[in-house]
This record gives C-alpha cells, sequence and structure tokens, in this order.
C-alpha cells in the first residue's frame, strides 16, 4: 500500500532515509519556538504580550539541552522523555518567569506513546502529566490554578493521545499491507496449484484416448498384417477396426486440443463425455481385437443416473484396465469387468486371467507405463475414493476402484 503525497514525496522519502538529520531538523524547530515562546508574557495588562520579558540564562541552557536530547528521540524514547522531564522539573521549580521548557517533553511524550503499546502509553503518559502538573501546582512559583499549570496538563495529554493515534494507524495500515501480500501470495499459490491439477487432467484425459486407441491400432494392424495374404477379408475387417480407432482417437484429440486453445471460458462440449451409458461399445472394441470379455453392471434400484464425475471415472477405469490387460497379458487371456453399486458407493473391477503369461505383467513393467495405473488412482482419489491395482494369486491381474457417489 502506498500514499500519493504529490510534490512532498521526495521529501518523505529523503526524513525516511535520513531519520537523525530529520530529528536534528525537528530539535532546532523546537529550541526556536521555545526561545520565542519564551519571550511571550500571557499576563499583560491588555492581553498576552511579546517581548516584555526575557528569559534567564539558566532557562536558556536547559532549552538548549532539551532541544539537543530530542535528536536521539527515535534511538532512545523512554531515555530521552526521562531526560525531558527531568529538565522540565527543573524549570517548572525554578523558573521565574517560566519558560516554556516543557515543550520538549510532550515531543518526547509522542515518540513514546508512537512506538509502544497502549498500556504502556497510558503508564508513562499518567505518570507524566500528573508528575509535571502537580509538581507545577506545589511547588512552582505560580498559584496552583494558573492557566500555565493547566496547559501543562493538557500539552502532555494530548501528545500522548496523538502518538497513540499514529501508533494505531500505522498497525492498521501494516495490517492491511501485510493482509494483502499474504491475499497475494495466496492467490498466486491458488493459480499455481490450478495450473498443475489442470495439466495432470489433461495428461491423464490424452493419456486415457491415445493409450487405448494406439493399442487397438497397434493390435489390429499386427491382425491384418498376418492374415493379408490368406484371408483378405479378415484383414479388411482387421483394417475397418484400424479405421474406425484412429478416426475415434482423432475426434477425441481434436475436441481436447480445441478446449486448449480456446481464449476464454469452455464451450460445452459437442458430444456428451463417454461414460457406462456406452459401456457395451468399448468392450465391443476390445472383443474386436480379440480379447474375450465378460461384463456384469447392476446399479441397483435405486433412481436416477450416476454423477457426472463418477460415471466418467468408471468408464475411464474400465478402459485403461482393458487396455492394459490387451497390451501385457499373454495369448488367450480373459477379462472380466463388474460396475456395482454398493451402499454409498460404486465398486469397479477388472480382472485376467493373464493367458499364457503366468505373472500377468501389469502396465508398470515397461518404462514410463506406470502413468494409467497412476491416473486410474487419481481420478479415484479425486473423488473421495481409492483404487488399487496388483497381481492376482494364481497369476493374472487384479484392478479394484471404490468410487463414493456424494
Amino acid at each position: 500500500m502506498t500514499t500519493d503525497l504529490g510534490r512532498f514525496a521526495p521529501t518523505r522519502q529523503w526524513m525516511r532515509a535520513h531519520p537523525l538529520a530529520t530529528d536534528a531538523v525537528l530539535a532546532f524547530g523546537a529550541l526556536v519556538c521555545m526561545v520565542l515562546g519564551s519571550f511571550a508574557d500571557p499576563h499583560g495588562p491588555h492581553g498576552p504580550t511579546f517581548g516584555t520579558r526575557d528569559p534567564g540564562p539558566f532557562s536558556l541552557v536547559l532549552m538548549l539541552f532539551g532541544a539537543a536530547v530530542l535528536v536521539f528521540r527515535r534511538r532512545r524514547p523512554r531515555a530521552v522523555l526521562a531526560v525531558a522531564c527531568g529538565l522540565s522539573l527543573l524549570e517548572l521549580t525554578t523558573g521565574e518567569p517560566r519558560a516554556p521548557v516543557a515543550m520538549c517533553t510532550v515531543i518526547a511524550l509522542y515518540t513514546v506513546a508512537a512506538s509502544t503499546d497502549r498500556p504502556t502509553t497510558w503508564r508513562i503518559g499518567l505518570l507524566t502529566m500528573a508528575g509535571l502538573t502537580g509538581v507545577a501546582m506545589l511547588a512552582g512559583p505560580l498559584p496552583w490554578y494558573a492557566q500555565e499549570n493547566l496547559g501543562i496538563f493538557a500539552w502532555t495529554g494530548m501528545a500522548a493521545a496523538a502518538g497513540d493515534a499514529v501508533r494505531s494507524r500505522r498497525a492498521f495500515i501494516d495490517a492491511i499491507r501485510e493482509r494483502a501480500e499474504r491475499a497475494e501470495r495466496t492467490r498466486d499459490e491458488e493459480a499455481r496449484r490450478r495450473v498443475a491439477e489442470e495439466r495432470l487432467r489433461i495428461a491423464r484425459d490424452l493419456h486415457d484416448v491415445v493409450a487405448h486407441h494406439i493399442a487397438l491400432v497397434n493390435v489390429q494392424a499386427g491382425v491384418a498384417a498376418h492374415v493379408m495374404d490368406k484371408r483378405p477379408d479378415q484383414a479388411k475387417e482387421a483394417l475397418a477396426h484400424v479405421r474406425d480407432a484412429s478416426r475415434s482417437a482423432l475426434n477425441e484429440l481434436r475436441a481436447t486440443v480445441g478446449l486448449l486453445r480456446q481464449s476464454g471460458d469452455p464451450e460445452a462440449p459437442t458430444e456428451p463425455a463417454p461414460g457406462l451409458a456406452v459401456l457395451d461399445e468399448l468392450v465391443d472394441t476390445f472383443r474386436h481385437a480379440g480379447l474375450p470379455v465378460e461384463v456384469i453392471v447392476q446399479l441397483g434400484p435405486e433412481p436416477g443416473p450416476l454423477p457426472a464425475a463418477v460415471d466418467l471415472a468408471a468408464y475411464r477405469v474400465v478402459q485403461e484396465a482393458l487396455t492394459n490387460v490387451r497390451k501385457h497379458a499373454g495369448p488367450g487371456a480373459k477379462a472380466e469387468v463388474s460396475v456395482v453399486r454398493v451402499g454409498p458407493s460404486v465398486e469397479v473391477t477388472v480382472l485376467d486371467d493373464g493367458g499364457d503369461c503366468a505373472d500377468g505383467a501389469p502396465a508398470a513393467a515397461e518404462p514410463g507405463g506406470c502413468h494409467g495405473l497412476l491416473g486410474m488412482r487419481e481420478r479415484a482419489t479425486a473423488l473421495g475414493g481409492s483404487c488399487f491395482a496388483g497381481p492376482r494369486f494364481g497369476g493374472g491381474y487384479r484392478v479394484h476402484a471404490i468410487l463414493p457417489l456424494a
């Protein structure tokens, strides 16, 4: 937070950069005011007059010392206040006519109040006000009810109040500045967190789309190459599946890239997000690729569709798990898919028997192949659920995800 001081801004900056010189100028100004005030007589025949009395040498010395200690008011505020009070007490008890040495005490008391807390200000302020006023009334040459004595009480009280007000204003401004800086840091951290989450989401979606379709394309292309000479009809069918899988991959990639290229808020998608409603189509693509898959879906009698996030996550888990089976299980492997609603959650389970590969190597067996498993766990965790993937006893692999509906 900054304050626009206009043409006084350079002066304010210089004062902050040179506090000792600033206090020296203030002390000189206070000395001039005290000396000029000592020539004024408030008890003239026709009101206050100037030049009708002269300060004594002792009073001039006290004023000079009082102004000198003000130079160090910021470094040792309480020590300066104590010295100023001592000089003022000497002037109040001996000065006749009295010189305004108490002005240095007023400035020192303001400095103490502006640099300490409120309870300390109250204690020191009341002690200074009571001490100076009591000495002036009881031990001074003037009557106890003289206006000069009441003026000492008023000026010291206003100095303490003004210093406390300045301290409160500085604390308020510092609190606002600290709050603004904290909000700025929080906003930057939130922006970075959102960017990181969005990058993970995009990477997860791209992996699910590309890995699934490219795996199918790879399988079907291998089938076509194998039967091209002996079974041209089967090769054509395999190439047709390659064309369909590549077209689906291109469409989903085009939709994802289109969302990333939008400068404003994303527009509504032209097609619904994939979910369990198209699970049969997904499973058919694997069956065409030579992977026998059995599917069981039991969502119970509860009315209404699943939440969109849960529906998409269940679909992606099945898609990634079957892709891993097709890529890493041995020849002749079979898979089982079950999607069952159990109480307040949906449980998705994908099993395979490993085929001729006894260990049923998971996706993580290939370098960099752990992204699919990680993506499944991230999707489940984002919904408050969990996902487990690991080898089965006796061979094969098991993926089990629990997705809360709430």
